[in-house]
């Protein structure tokens, strides 16, 4: 069906095969580094976070990650609040920040257990959140997707942004994970 339907559109000039492939290229370039650049800058400087923190497309815009027309929301894990990221629907998810989802992302498991079961997931992926802490889902949208803003590693004082953006992984930025550890 996919065929059928890319040979329609080219037959018909709707795009051409270069710009198909370029499309392709572009997405193949998308990895969670760009997303670290967003968190790493936050995390050196508090007046871009506030930024981030009201309006997460502006400041992408800002620091030149491009994003498209979706509205990014960012949400901070804090000592109080730890945020995980999921999409009921299907698997809407931050591609332009992090790349192609991982499988278990588009899992109807995750997607449904994400939401009725949070603790127990996150503790399938090794995250243990004490009791004291609040967990809040968030359910992306077609156009709205979340980011999580992970808590900064401790030991991580001085560092540039480029090194700590390695710190925050793709699964820091969907919340199943703390970000890498200084050490």
């Amino acid at each position: 069906m996919e065929l059928a339907v890319t040979s329609l559109l080219l037959e018909k000039g709707v795009f051409s095969a270069d710009d198909m492939r370029r499309q392709i290229e572009a997405m193949d370039a998308r990895h969670p580094g760009l997303g670290g650049k967003l968190v790493a800058r936050c995390w050196v400087d508090p007046a871009f976070k506030a930024r981030a923190l009201a309006d997460g497309s502006a400041a992408c815009r800002e620091i030149g990650l491009e994003i498209g027309p979706l509205k990014l929301i960012v949400v901070e894990n804090t000592a109080e609040v730890h945020n995980l990221i999921v999409c009921t629907l299907c698997s809407c998810y931050p591609r332009m920040l992090l790349g192609l989802p991982p499988d278990w992302y588009k899992s109807r498991a995750y997607r449904s257990r994400a939401v009725h079961e949070p603790r127990a997931v996150l503790a399938e992926f090794g995250t243990h959140i004490p009791d004291d802490v609040e967990v809040r889902v968030h359910d992306s949208t077609a156009d709205m997707r979340y980011l999580v803003l992970p808590r900064r590693p401790a030991g991580t004082e001085g560092w540039d942004e480029a090194r700590l953006a390695d710190l925050a992984t793709r699964d820091s930025m969907v919340g199943v994970a703390f970000a890498t550890s200084a050490g």
